[in-house]
């Protein structure tokens, strides 16, 4: 497999958290209902929105396109590592590619980085 796409992100969780707060439902637009469900049972909600975020950012720069937000869902693996689920027209495109994403977290910063390697199935995990 070689690298197809690279990228990066990393948002202020403060941030983030204004952004719910002014308009809540920015979370309806830019996380599908799983990721929603996830975030909100979280005792820092903002920060794991924050996360899931930046992974999609990350991965939209990978992929060198703008994406349908609801058409990327950031999940988790049984091991704890993130999971990327494509649907739909993002799936697709994608279908000949394998991507990997990594998200971190501090008390004030979210960031993820994702790569998009050629070959292998369009759905795959960090």
């Amino acid at each position: 497999m070689n690298v197809v796409g690279i990228g990066m992100d990393i948002i202020e969780i403060e941030r983030m958290e204004q952004a719910l707060r002014r308009s809540p439902r920015i979370a309806e637009r830019c996380f599908t209902p799983a990721e929603r469900d996830y975030c909100q049972a979280r005792g820092q909600a903002a920060r794991h929105f924050a996360g899931r975020f930046a992974a999609k950012e990350a991965i939209a720069k990978a992929v060198g396109r703008p994406l349908v937000w609801q058409e990327v869902e950031v999940g988790r693996s049984e091991r704890g590592q993130p999971v990327v689920s494509l649907s739909g027209g993002t799936r697709k495109a994608l279908a000949a590619g394998r991507l990997l994403v990594s998200i971190t977290h501090t008390e004030h910063y979210a960031a993820a980085c994702a790569v998009l390697l050629d070959g292998g199935p369009g759905e795959e995990t960090a």
